[in-house]
């Protein structure tokens, strides 16, 4: 059973890493929808929104794949971590991207082209992470619950 000191830190290293991940993701979610949508505006809007409702989707993620020992090889770990996220952002995407412009279809373009770039970023956020105990109590945790 953990201590508390390694909740606490784990929680700091969540916190962190849904910051560091919002950053590029909502670059990423700006330049797609500015260039899908062909307006600026439209990827700040949509960029925009999606902070708040991905930070908090995103911390969720983290507690929950914490809390599992599912996969303790970091690799194989870190691959099914970023097809879930994926998938959770994709649909906040789409969703948000349907309401900010009225259209379901360029949703849906904006939501499948961060299928694209968001896996291969969450992927190396995953891979930089690993390399920081940054929020942990020994490296262990790290390699089971990055």
């Amino acid at each position: 059973m953990r201590g508390e000191k390694v909740t606490l830190g784990s929680r700091k290293r969540h916190i962190a890493k849904t910051v560091t991940w919002r950053v590029v993701g909502t670059i990423d979610t700006m330049v797609l929808s500015w260039v899908i949508s062909g307006n600026p505006l439209t990827g700040l809007q949509i960029g925009g929104s999606e902070v708040i409702t991905k930070m908090g989707l995103y911390y969720l993620h983290e507690r929950l794949w914490f809390k599992t020992r599912f996969l303790r090889d970091s690799q194989k770990r870190h691959i099914v971590k970023s097809i879930t996220w994926r998938c959770i952002g994709t649909v906040d995407t789409m969703l948000i991207a349907w309401f900010m412009i009225g259209n379901p279809l360029t949703g849906m373009k904006i939501g499948m082209a961060e299928v694209v770039t968001k896996m291969f970023l969450y992927y190396l956020h995953e891979r930089i992470w690993y390399r920081f105990n940054y929020g942990l109590e020994n490296r262990e945790d790290a390699e089971e619950y990055s």
